[in-house]
C-alpha cells in the first residue's frame, strides 16, 4: 500500500534518513540528524521535536496559566529551520515561548494528549491551530504537519513540520513513517544511553573499589563489649536507616571506618557502593579532580576523561577520610555538591547530578578548625547533621549530634574479643597452629595505653603469631610498637619484674580517680572536670565512681 504514496524522488532521502536513524545511538546526535535532515528538505521552514519529561520551569513557563496540572510536559529538545524574514535568527535554540507544551494544550499539547497527528494543510483555509500568525505570514508558512512519536503503546514526544508549500499525500506518508521510526530510535538511544552510563559507573566503582580492597587491611566488622562501644552501635542503629550526614570523631586507629562501612551497610544504600577518599593522601592540586573528575586535556596529565569519587558514589554512600584535610578553596564546591547533588568535572561546563550520601570522619576538633577559619562553619553544620525522631510527632523534636568513636585506652572490656579476632585470623593468615591467650597476656595488654588504638593492637598481634614457634603466644609490646605507656616507661624493668593483680590494679585506678576528683574538688564534668583530666567519657567515670564507691571528695 505504501508504494502508492512514493515517488522516485523521494526515496533517497528518505530511505537514507530512515537506515541512518537506528545506527545513531547517542539520543542528542539522534534528535539532531532527524531535525536536520528534515529542515534541509526543500519547502521545509522549521522542524521541532518535544519530548515528554518530568515539569522542571512551571513557575516561569509562558503556558502555566493554561496548564492542567504541573507534572509531565513536552520540553523542546530539538529545533532546526531556515528563516527568510529574518535571517539572523537561530532556530536551532530550545528556550523562548513554545520551549515547553503542557500536555492537552495547543496543538502540539493536543497531540501527545490524543496520540493523533494534526495536519493543516493549508493555514489560509484553516488557521484555528496557528498561535502566532503574524509569524506564519512573515516566514510564509503554508502547512503545519504534527505526527505523535509513539512506541509500543506509549506517547514519547511530538515531531513538527512547518512548510512553505503545501505538502503531497506521499510526503505526509513519508512524515508518518520517519515518526514511527523515530520513536523505536529515541527508545533505543535511551537504552544505549543507560547502559552506557551503567558502564562508566561500573567502571569507577571497580577502579576505587579494587584501591579499597588493598587499603582495607581486614580489620573485620566491630567487635567488643564495653559500653563506649555499645553506644557507637545504638547511634549506628538510629542513624542509618536515614540519609543524613553523619560526621565521626575519634583518634587514628580507632575504628572510625568500620563504624562507616556499618552504617553502610544497614542502610537502604546497601546495594549500591560506598566509595572512600582519603583527604590526607590527595596531592592540593588534585583534590578537584579527584572529588570531581576531569576531562581530557583539563590540565597536565589529563590524558582522557575521567569520573571523579561522586560519581562512582552516585546512589551509594561515600565516605570522606580525614575530612578536615580538604582545602579550604574547595570546601564550598563540596558544600554544593552535599546541598544540590550538583557538580562539574575539572575543565566542563556540563553540571551533573548525582544521588550521595556523605559520612565524614576526622580525628580533628572540626569547631576549633571553624573558629580558626580553616574550615567552612556552613560545611561542618552541613556534616554534623544527625536528625533522631524521639517522641511522637506532636512532640517531635530534632537532636544534633556527631558519633564519637572512644579510643582503645578507655574501653579495656574490648581488648578481649578484638585481641581474641586477631589472633585467629593472623594465624590463617600466615598459616600458624591456633594459639591462645593467657591471663598474664591479657593484663600485659591492658596495661599499654595503646596511643594507636584498635590498628595497634592488630599490629602487636599479628607480630605476636609471626614471632611465636609453637603454639604459646609471645607478647613482645615494647618491641612491637616502640613505646610504652608514659606511667610505664621509666619503670619497664620493675613491671617485668612484678605483675600487678586484678585487685592492685583495682587498687590503683581507684586511687588514680580519687586523686583527679581532689584535684578537680570533686567536679566530674567539664573542661575542668575529672573526666576530661583522666581522658574518660563523663558516664563511664560516673560509673566507676559508683560502683568502687567513692565520694566526690575523694576519699571512700
Amino acid at each position: 500500500m505504501v508504494n502508492e504514496y512514493l515517488q522516485e524522488k523521494d526515496i533517497p532521502d528518505y530511505r537514507a534518513l530512515l537506515l541512518d536513524m537506528p545506527l545513531e545511538r547517542s539520543l542528542t546526535g539522534l534528535l539532531s540528524l532527524i531535525t536536520q535532515r528534515l529542515a534541509d528538505r526543500p519547502g521545509t521552514a522549521l522542524v521541532r521535536i518535544w519530548l515528554l519529561n518530568p515539569a522542571d520551569i512551571c513557575a516561569a513557563c509562558p503556558l502555566r496559566s493554561e496548564c492542567p496540572r504541573e507534572e509531565n510536559c513536552l520540553h523542546l529538545v530539538a529545533s532546526a529551520g531556515h528563516p527568510i524574514a529574518s535571517p539572523e535568527e537561530d532556530w536551532s535554540r530550545l528556550d523562548g515561548e513554545f520551549s515547553r507544551f503542557p500536555v492537552g494544550v495547543r496543538k502540539v499539547g493536543t497531540i501527545a494528549a490524543s496520540g493523533q497527528p494534526i495536519e493543516v494543510l493549508d493555514i489560509e483555509r484553516d488557521a484555528t491551530w496557528i498561535a502566532r500568525p503574524d509569524w506564519a505570514q512573515r516566514e510564509m508558512i503554508r502547512s503545519f504537519l504534527g505526527q505523535p512519536l509513539v512506541c509500543r503503546g506509549e506517547t514519547l514526544g511530538v515531531l513538527a513540520l512547518f512548510t512553505r508549500q503545501r505538502p503531497e499525500a506521499h510526503e505526509v506518508q513519508w512524515l508518518r513513517m520517519v515518526a514511527d521510526h523515530a520513536a523505536m530510535s529515541i527508545v533505543n538511544a535511551r537504552a544505549f544511553g543507560e547502559i552506557d552510563r551503567l558502564h562508566r559507573q561500573l567502571q569507577l566503582e571497580s577502579d576505587f573499589l579494587r584501591q579499597e580492597i588493598v587499603e582495607i587491611g581486614g580489620m573485620g566488622e566491630l567487635v567488643g563489649q564495653s559500653s563506649a562501644l555499645q553506644n557507637v552501635v545504638r547511634q549506628i542503629d538510629l542513624v542509618a536507616p536515614t540519609d543524613a550526614n553523619v560526621l565521626i570523631f575519634g583518634e587514628s586507629g580507632t575504628g572510625k571506618e568500620l563504624v562507616v562501612r556499618e552504617i553502610h551497610k544497614r542502610s537502604e544504600r546497601r546495594e549500591r557502593p560506598m566509595i572512600k577518599v582519603n583527604c590526607a593522601s590527595i596531592p592540593r592540586e588534585l583534590f578537584e579532580s579527584e572529588f570531581f573528575g576531569h576531562v581530557k586535556g583539563a590540565f597536565t596529565g589529563a590524558l582522557k576523561d575521567r569520573g571523579g569519587r561522586f560519581e562512582a558514589a552516585d546512589g551509594g554512600t561515600l565516605f570522606l577520610d580525614e575530612v578536615g584535610e580538604i582545602p579550604l578553596e574547595l570546601q564550598g564546591k563540596l558544600l554544593r555538591a552535599l546541598q544540590e547533588g550538583q557538580f562539574e568535572r575539572v575543565g566542563e561546563e556540563r553540571t551533573r547530578q548525582v544521588d550521595v550520601r556523605v559520612i565524614a570522619a576526622t580525628n580533628r576538633d572540626l569547631k576549633e578548625e571553624v573558629s580558626a577559619g580553616q574550615f567552612r562553619g556552613d560545611l561542618y553544620y552541613r556534616l554534623n547533621v544527625f536528625p533522631i525522631e524521639v517522641a511522637p510527632l506532636r512532640h517531635y523534636r530534632l537532636n544534633v549530634f556527631p558519633i564519637e568513636v572512644a579510643p582503645l585506652r578507655q574501653r579495656k572490656e574490648d581488648l578481649l574479643p578484638l585481641a581474641s579476632l586477631f589472633l585467629r585470623r593472623a594465624a590463617r593468615r600466615f598459616n600458624r597452629p591456633a594459639m591462645r591467650m593467657t591471663q598474664a597476656d591479657l593484663q600485659q595488654l591492658e596495661r599499654y595505653a595503646w596511643p594507636g588504638n584498635v590498628r595497634e593492637l592488630q599490629n602487636v598481634i599479628e607480630r605476636a603469631v609471626i614471632v611465636s614457634k609453637d603454639k604459646r603466644l609471645r607478647l613482645d609490646i615494647e618491641s612491637a610498637t616502640g613505646e610504652l605507656q608514659p606511667s610505664q616507661a621509666s619503670t619497664a624493668s620493675d613491671d617485668r619484674a612484678g605483675i600487678l593483680t586484678e585487685a592492685q590494679m583495682r587498687n590503683l585506678e581507684q586511687r588514680n580517680i580519687e586523686a583527679a576528683l581532689k584535684e578537680c574538688a570533686g567536679r566530674i564534668y567539664g573542661p575542668q572536670g575529672a573526666a576530661r583530666l583522666l581522658g574518660l567519657p563523663p558516664t563511664t567515670l560516673s560509673a566507676r565512681i559508683k560502683t568502687m564507691g567513692i565520694k566526690k571528695g575523694g576519699a571512700t
